[in-house]
């Protein structure tokens, strides 16, 4: 990997955000544990699936990613030219409009959240849409807190700050682990409904003090006219659709779930949860990383600097995912047991979210790569081909649904979802390769043959080791194997002189010694 200037503070603030990540994921795996202990995969978990559904969909739609891309790469034009006055009116604007909007749109949501919830789980009975309903009440109100962290987000990222943003998860995760184990055994499900309120509270809390430090002005202006306010606006509305795409891929997923029995959109949703673990830690900590940098290449019009940055960033995905996706279809069931399987969480839990992860686990490549791909494409200001090329990924998704359901349950279901995810993936690169002139493709493929290769070497070491140890306590004979598998496929990959886990190594270990 060339040893850009962008690439090393890509590398850099990517270690960050993994570091949080990485701390934070303990703090995720507990929150997951109380809430697989205390309701496992039972009806009342099912209704809360569903009621958080759509409150998190108006998020993503209105102030949450499609905000957050539309946002950025405006906000860093601003930047670019030293203008901070219009850099800052254009975020208090940006960031009055989405309140007001999002607070609109979650009281007629509320409103309506009886008809929302028999539309979101038609397999349910009346007994649990009525719980769905009260549940989407509470959760809305969380979904206009967090239409201001996404400003606030997107404001510290493009000024290359990253540490708050990425501890502020953690202390969202730590408001439900308060609601499931302080209130919930008293008020039951409802508890971890208070819980998402009170973590998004703490999480934009968390992001505060950096504005302070970046020397942010907020105004209590709205102006239409302003030109940056519509050229954001006019990049969010194709994003937004783009997002609602995929949220109306969960959507039809959890309702074609709810079709199949009891269990299983609780399956799938601790599956989806347990494929998020690295594909946040790796796709959306190095995408976001990048952002900034792809904005300020586009910004630049720097066809080759934003090659040479999707390439590498991709590279770096590659790396990381593609021995995570075999280590979660081999190790995931006694990793699965070690985290959830209590309480209400019984051996029969344990085999539903495995049928659904290792389904998942096929896409996690695919859902990886789409961060930084996608992003690309925001940080030249457009929203539109990705959203045209999602709306493909969509259609393709339900058809495989529906044909896949039948004879492999709610794991057809997940397989449904990588399979689009990897045709969407695909495609975005091809219209990539057209318009930049290229995207490394030769790199990306010798990196790919590497990568598969040291996978498969992890996986024949894996396998023999929990054939040895298949008469000692299969979790943590699951602990024992990733560790001895992470070792093996870096063995693996830096004797076949694999160029993109060199730096990595050097970096961490540079900055180990240098705190020493």
């Amino acid at each position: 990997m060339t040893a850009q200037p962008s690439s090393r503070r890509i590398l850099r603030a990517s270690l960050i955000i993994m570091g949080a990540y990485i701390v934070g994921r303990p703090v995720d795996l507990v929150r997951v544990a109380l809430i697989a202990s205390a309701f496992g995969t039972s009806p009342a978990y099912d209704a809360f699936v569903a009621a958080s559904n759509f409150p998190e969909m108006l998020f993503t739609l209105v102030s949450g990613g499609a905000l957050l891309t539309a946002f950025l790469p405006v906000f860093t034009e601003y930047l670019t030219r030293s203008d901070l006055t219009g850099a800052w009116k254009l975020a208090s604007g940006a960031l009055n409009a989405v309140l007001l909007l999002t607070a609109l749109l979650a009281l007629v949501s509320a409103i309506f959240a009886p008809q929302i919830a028999r539309l979101a789980a038609p397999g349910f009975d009346a007994e649990n849409l009525a719980l769905t309903a009260n549940l989407m009440r509470l959760i809305l109100v969380s979904t206009i807190v967090f239409s201001a962290s996404g400003i606030v987000m997107g404001a510290l990222n493009a000024h290359q700050h990253f540490l708050l943003p990425a501890i502020a998860p953690i202390l969202y995760d730590l408001g439900i682990i308060g609601g499931a184990f302080f209130l919930a055994p008293r008020i039951g499900i409802y508890g971890l409904a208070w819980g998402v309120v009170v973590g998004s509270l703490l999480h934009l809390g968390a992001q505060i003090p950096g504005l302070v430090r970046v020397g942010a002005r907020w105004t209590a202006t709205l102006d239409w006219r302003d030109a940056g306010l519509r050229r954001v606006a006019a990049l969010m509305i194709p994003r937004a659709l783009g997002l609602g795409v995929v949220q109306l891929n969960f959507f039809v997923t959890y309702a074609l779930a709810s079709l199949i029995g009891a269990g299983a959109v609780s399956a799938l949703r601790f599956g989806w949860m347990l494929m998020q673990v690295p594909e946040t830690v790796i796709g959306t900590a190095i995408a976001t990383a990048a952002f900034p940098t792809l904005s300020e290449q586009a910004a630049h019009d720097s066809r080759d600097g934003l090659r040479q940055t999707l390439s590498s960033t991709l590279r770096a995905i590659l790396a990381l995912t593609i021995p995570a996706a075999v280590g979660l279809v081999m190790l995931g069931r006694p990793l699965t047991r070690l985290m959830f399987e209590r309480g209400s969480f019984d051996a029969a839990s344990t085999q539903a979210v495995m049928w659904a992860l290792q389904f998942y686990a096929v896409g996690l490549v695919g859902h990886a790569a789409l961060e930084v791909v996608a992003r690309t494409f925001f940080a030249q200001q457009d929203t539109r081909t990705p959203l045209f090329v999602a709306l493909g990924a969509m259609l393709a998704n339900v058809a495989l649904s529906l044909l896949l359901m039948r004879p492999l349950g709610h794991g057809g279901l997940a397989l449904s979802n990588s399979l689009a995810v990897t045709l969407e993936v695909v495609w975005l690169l091809l219209i990539a390769r057209r318009r930049l002139g290229g995207i490394q493709g030769r790199a990306l493929m010798a990196s790919m043959a590497r990568f598969v290769v040291g996978a498969g070497v992890m996986a024949l070491a894996v396998g023999l080791w929990m054939m040895l140890a298949r008469f000692a306590d299969e979790r943590l004979a699951g602990v024992a194997g990733a560790i001895l598998g992470v070792a093996v496929y870096l063995a693996a990959t830096l004797a076949l002189g694999s160029p993109e886990i060199r730096p990595l190594l050097d970096l961490v270990l540079r900055r180990r010694t240098a705190r020493r």
